[in-house]
């Protein structure tokens, strides 16, 4: 097999959108990144150039990365960032993953920009489990800042209040015309009828879950998150940040009626009461013919060819679409559990710093937290290299199976004494080879909807449900059977959400809230999986090369 090089040189480059012109960071000039293309597990390698002002590291999201935490990216987890001149060559290494994943930058809210897709293909003789589709088309779901992103994150870390909302959606990287100067700045698709095309869904935004949509069409979706799914079909979809999705398009409209008919994102967000963005980005989906032929009928309205979109707050509507969603293959979830872990996660407040004015509610400062314990990043070594070379101080091994406080979680009124949460960076381990359920219980400190992200792993999404989690009955509704096996799972707003996995691979993995917002503000876990017996069984040495801590 050979073996295959690629070179992200990341560097700011000045885009016009909305009207205006910032630098922003980019992997080789490109926003979205460029697409990287690989056979199931191929093993690639990909020097990061930063020739940027700041500092940058590189995750491979959804890549299970067996025994090479090293490589996995976030920044100050598993390894110190590429300090600008500098490079890294990063090995990633696939196995499992059978479609579409991505890649974004995992240090500070670079990934704003810093993303694009992975397409994964199977390797021949092995087909795919459904119909060869004619083209395939990647779709990658942003957000935009007329701002420098960097700003943002300065303004909110410094005030303690919440960051300035983004200004703009877009699809691979085009808002649309529904805003300001961006008539020539969007998206379009173009397809021949009785064609069918595979579109490759990317939620790289930084804090929004979408309802998408396409004009009279309905999708089939094949995959989610890396891995096949049972054909399952709808007009609209649910797609959380962090997640991918295969979507077949069949273009079955006549085109003697209408050749244009557009598409639809806009955020699902359960709760008014928190700011988010409720503007809509639109793409064209254009007929074309094979002969040429440009007469264009106008019998069809305008209004039928916008997509019905489920209301903003619709919560069954985005949780119906998500749990409709069954792997392709069934009978290989974890039954015998011998780790269970059931955790928490809210919104909190911190008492201000007395020499500043904080803008949270009562002059305090916002924090996030899983299990009442709000995750201090360290700042100048990170835990894998702590863990490898046992350098003490760094992290602590004390998140609990359980919340240290047991509270009516979903309860609307909550004693202020929940609300402060304890910093600490915590860790927890375990030994290689547990079969671990882990129970994330959302609760009403900041009620929202949660899209968790376990590096190092996918996961079976066993169940779901609203209100407080019940031990002894809820367990009964689970899917056993045929549960999505994904790399993030939504957590409803005052509701709960079960996974499972076997702890088989060695090294240390980010958990996180993939709504950056909410990571900046600690809702965070590190996963140590302890090395096995085996050879096979654990961490790969560190590769030469490694950013240097300070």
């Amino acid at each position: 097999m050979a073996l295959r090089y690629y070179t992200f040189t990341v560097k700011e480059v000045p885009y016009t959108k909305l009207c205006s012109t910032k630098n922003i960071l980019t992997v080789n000039g490109q926003f979205p990144g460029p697409i990287l293309k690989v056979y199931k597990g191929d093993t690639i390698y990909v020097t990061v150039r930063n020739r940027a002002s700041e500092n940058i590291t590189m995750h491979w999201h959804g890549v299970e990365q067996p025994r090479n935490p090293w490589s996995d990216g976030p920044e100050y987890i598993t390894q110190c960032p590429i300090r600008p001149g500098s490079d890294f060559t990063y090995k990633v290494i696939f196995s499992v993953e059978d479609t579409t994943i991505w890649w974004h930058a995992h240090s500070s809210w670079s990934r704003a920009t810093v993303h694009g897709p992975i397409f994964i293909y199977p390797r021949l003789p092995k087909a795919l489990p459904f119909p060869k589709p004619d083209h395939e088309v990647p779709l990658v779901l942003g957000e935009w800042w007329k701002q420098d992103v960097r700003e943002v994150v300065e303004e909110f870390t410094r005030s303690g209040g919440a960051p300035n909302e983004s200004d703009a959606f877009t699809i691979n990287g085009h808002p649309g015309f529904l805003y300001p100067c961006s008539k020539s700045d969007t998206f379009e698709l173009a397809v021949e009828k009785g064609k069918t095309y595979r579109i490759r869904m990317v939620n790289a935004a930084m804090n929004t879950i979408f309802f998408f949509a396409i004009a009279k069409h309905r999708v089939t979706v094949v995959s989610a998150d890396g891995h096949y799914t049972k054909p399952i079909k709808s007009t609209y979809i649910t797609i959380s940040s962090g997640q991918t999705l295969d979507v077949l398009l069949h273009a079955n409209r006549n085109p003697k009626r209408t050749r244009t008919y557009y598409m639809l994102a806009r955020a699902y967000h359960s709760n008014p009461m928190i700011g988010f963005n409720n503007s809509t980005t639109i793409g064209i989906l254009r007929y074309i013919s094979s002969n040429n032929d440009t007469k264009t009928s106008t019998s069809l309205s305008s209004s039928k060819r916008y997509p019905k979109l489920p209301p903003y707050n619709d919560t069954s509507a985005a949780f119906r679409f998500l749990g409709n969603i069954r792997s392709l293959y069934s009978g290989l979830v974890p039954l015998k559990i011998t780790r269970r872990i059931f955790t928490t996660v809210s919104i909190n407040l911190l008492p201000c710093d007395p020499n500043n004015s904080c803008v949270g509610p009562n002059g305090t400062r916002l924090a996030a937290s899983m299990s009442n314990i709000s995750f201090v990043t360290p700042s100048h070594v990170d835990i894998l290299k702590a863990y490898y070379y046992h350098i003490s101080g760094v992290y602590g091994t004390r998140f609990p199976d359980v919340p240290p406080l047991v509270f009516n979680y979903t309860a609307e009124e909550q004693p202020m004494f929940l609300v402060t949460p304890r910093l600490a960076t915590e860790v927890k381990k375990l030994e290689y080879g547990e079969a671990v359920e882990v129970v994330i219980q959302g609760t009403s400190l900041g009620a929202i909807d949660h899209p968790m992200h376990l590096h190092g792993f996918s996961f079976y999404v066993v169940g779901a449900g609203l209100g407080n989690f019940n031990e002894s009955q809820d367990p009964s509704t689970y899917n056993l059977h045929d549960p999505p096996y994904r790399n993030t799972a939504t957590v409803p707003k005052n509701g709960w959400v079960t996974i499972r996995f076997v702890a088989n691979n060695p090294g240390v993995w980010f958990m996180h809230c993939h709504f950056d917002r909410h990571q900046t503000w600690g809702m965070n876990v590190v996963f140590i999986v302890k090395n096995g017996r085996g050879i096979d069984q654990q961490i790969l040495p560190p590769p030469p090369g490694l950013p240097p801590c300070y």
